[in-house]
This record gives structure tokens, C-alpha cells and sequence, in this order.
């Protein structure tokens, strides 16, 4: 164990490990471009479902089970599906880490949303907003703590999955752990798997931070 401890902390610092397209800080940048690629697509599809089931209360049983069904999907045989009908592409991969990511958005979305007190919209409504009035200046903006949640805990889902890319010979810090896998390189897929363990504890650490900042003035949610 001492030797392999050895061998990882001389992998992780040495200057040519970090150096050309093969080095830490490429992977790590590739990495990052998938995951919050991929989480911003997953967003953009799931935030307008989840805001729209909870502010209307219709669609709810078949948003939150399709969503549910998304995350019991395995990721690696998507990655396989899309790939054998697509081919030799990232839209295996995105397809993926999408699905991934939805189910955690759409659940904190339609959460944060059914969490407004019935009270306060009926206060907005008789003050004369209309229905999008309403929704956007009064259930979103008190929604906000648990759909950032969401988005959280989804980005931090996605960060950890984003190996896969390397599973379909793309690149980011996946390439590592297959890459050494394939070469019996031990060193390499530890320093691999603790890069991205790193990546999505900082990332984590980072948006939590942010999240007390920002409602700092608001009762906690739960991570």
C-alpha cells in the first residue's frame, strides 16, 4: 500500500504527467466541458417540466416516474445503445450523462415548487398577477433554494459519470482509469479515480458555499 501511495502521490506531480494533450490539465478541462455541457442541456429540458408540473399540479405522477425510470436506466449500456445507432460520436455520452442528470433536477424543481405556501400565491393571484406573473415573480424565486439543489446534486452525479466519455475512446479524466485498466497500471486508474473524486468533492463544496451565500437570509434546505 506505502509503494502504491508512493506511486500516486510521484503520478499526480510530476511535471510531464500535467504537460500535452495527454496531461492532467487537458483531461481535466475535457472533463469539465462534458459535465457542464451535458448538465446545461439536462436543465434546459428538465427546469421548464419541473416548473410547469408544479405550478399548474398536473403531470406530476407521470414526470416524477419517467424521471425515476431515468435514473435506474444503466449508464454504461445507454452509452452502448446510442453509440451502435449513432456511431462513433460525444452523442452517446451526452445522451447519457443527460438522462442522468434530469431526474435530480425535475424532482428538487417540482419540490421547491409544491414547498410555496398555497397562501402566498393566493395573496399574488388576488393582488391581480396573471399566471405567469405569478409564477415567475413569486413560486420561482421561492423555489430557488431547492432547485439549486438539484442542480447541484445532478452536476456532482454528472462529474463522477463523465468517465464513461473515455469508455467510447472520447477523452476526460476517464481516459486514466481505462486507459490504465488496459495497460494493468494500477497507479494510473487510482490517480485517475482520486482526480475525479476531487473534482466533484470541490465542485460540491463550491456550489454549497455559493447556496448559503446566496440564501444565507432563508430558512436551510436539505443537500
Amino acid at each position: 500500500m506505502y509503494e502504491l501511495l508512493k506511486g500516486l502521490a510521484a503520478w499526480l506531480t510530476g511535471s510531464e504527467q500535467w504537460a500535452g494533450s495527454d496531461g492532467i490539465g487537458h483531461r481535466l478541462a475535457e472533463h469539465l466541458q462534458y459535465s457542464l455541457l451535458a448538465t446545461l442541456i439536462a436543465a434546459a429540458i428538465a427546469l421548464p417540466v419541473g416548473l410547469l408540473i408544479g405550478h399548474t399540479g398536473r403531470g406530476a405522477f407521470i414526470a416524477i416516474n419517467l424521471s425515476s425510470f431515468g435514473r435506474a436506466l444503466p449508464t454504461v449500456g445507454l452509452v452502448v445503445l446510442v453509440f451502435l445507432a449513432s456511431g462513433l460520436s460525444m452523442w452517446p455520452v451526452y445522451i447519457a450523462l443527460v438522462a442522468l442528470a434530469v431526474p435530480s433536477i425535475v424532482t428538487n424543481t417540482y419540490a421547491g415548487m409544491t414547498a410555496v405556501d398555497p397562501e402566498v400565491r393566493d395573496a399574488a393571484r388576488g393582488q391581480g398577477m396573471r399566471p405567469h406573473q405569478v409564477l415567475l415573480q413569486v413560486e420561482l424565486p421561492l423555489a430557488l433554494p431547492l432547485i439549486m439543489t438539484g442542480l447541484r446534486l445532478a452536476l456532482i452525479q454528472v462529474v463522477a459519470t463523465a468517465t464513461i466519455a473515455a469508455y467510447v475512446s472520447f477523452g476526460g479524466l476517464g481516459r486514466y482509469v481505462f486507459d490504465g485498466l488496459a495497460q494493468r497500471d494500477l497507479v494510473q486508474v487510482l490517480g485517475g479515480a482520486v482526480l475525479v473524486a476531487v473534482v466533484a468533492v470541490v465542485l460540491d463544496l463550491a456550489l454549497s458555499a455559493l447556496q448559503r451565500v446566496l440564501f444565507r437570509h432563508r430558512p436551510s434546505t436539505p443537500a
